[in-house]
């Protein structure tokens, strides 16, 4: 069994984008800026947050948070974005999720420029992927195809059974893995007979957000596992999979924590340099 490092994949990225960024920055002046947008006392946020933040010091980047009340209005919210849009020391723009009650958070994401979308979530971005087309791609489902690439792992001409639909993960995982040639079938709730497709899958994506959901009798012999939940429990952190049932039957299997959150982070940077580049034409 091959264990997906992600957290030391992850550092491996940081370095790599620290020496790009330290051969670009006196070329333009200055380092990649990234603006973080924490609205609300959200302490799960908070953390995420944090890690960002040391995440882009690591990698040389500079992140400006700007931390709102969360009794901040749509119109508050929405004229910081504005300004973000059009400040020329801000390369890329993340509005940290889920918003307080009161707050259209897709009216928000679809404000921010989408040359400035380093989380991808733009109707702009989105369209692009689908279209094959260069743009900033969803940090989760990203980072996942980069841990897959750095283990030497090729999608093509993989069945790839992901459980979930979400436009974070789901969706433009089952799009990434179709760009790598892989057959790529999203299930859910109410797909029929969830444990028959999942068994049948060489590479099993768990997006749904149930700990340990899945268990040895929904995995292949010799399958990959790609577990993406990130669930807090009464004894910690744990994914979507049953981690010690399965990891004895798989080929290879992402551990949480230290697997696909860190790739979530790290692709992050590394959309926040190319932003970077884009905007000074590096």
């Amino acid at each position: 069994m091959i264990l997906l490092d992600g957290k030391e994949t992850a550092k491996t990225i940081r370095g790599e984008l620290k020496a790009e960024v330290e051969a670009l920055a006196p070329k333009h002046g200055r380092a990649p800026g990234l603006a973080v947008i924490l609205v609300g006392e959200d302490p799960a946020s908070q953390v995420y947050v944090r890690n960002k933040e040391r995440a882009c010091a690591e990698a040389g980047i500079i992140s400006v948070p700007h931390k709102l009340p969360a009794d901040t209005s749509q119109q508050e919210l929405e004229k910081l974005i504005s300004d973000l849009n059009t400040d020329e020391t801000v390369d890329g723009i993340l509005l940290q999720l889920p918003l307080p009650k009161g707050l259209d958070s897709q009216r928000c994401l679809e404000l921010i420029d989408p040359e400035k979308d380093v989380d991808g979530f733009h109707p702009v971005n989105v369209g692009k992927l689908t279209l094959g087309l260069p743009g900033f791609r969803s940090c989760t489902p990203a980072g996942v195809m980069n841990l897959l690439e750095r283990y030497d792992i090729d999608p093509s001409g993989k069945k790839c059974v992901i459980i979930g639909r979400s436009n974070i993960v789901g969706k433009p995982q089952a799009l990434m893995m179709l760009a790598k040639n892989a057959t790529p079938v999203i299930t859910h709730s109410r797909t029929k007979d969830l444990k028959a497709e999942c068994r049948d899958a060489d590479i099993l994506v768990a997006a749904l957000g149930r700990p340990g959901f899945v268990t040895e009798d929904m995995v292949k012999e010799g399958a990959i596992v790609i577990d993406v939940g990130i669930n807090r429990t009464e004894d910690g952190l744990k994914g979507d999979c049953d981690f010690d049932a399965v990891k004895d039957k798989v080929h290879a299997i992402t551990p949480v924590p230290g697997g696909v959150g860190p790739m979530t982070i790290a692709q992050l940077l590394v959309n926040t340099v190319q932003a970077f580049k884009q905007h000074v034409n590096a």
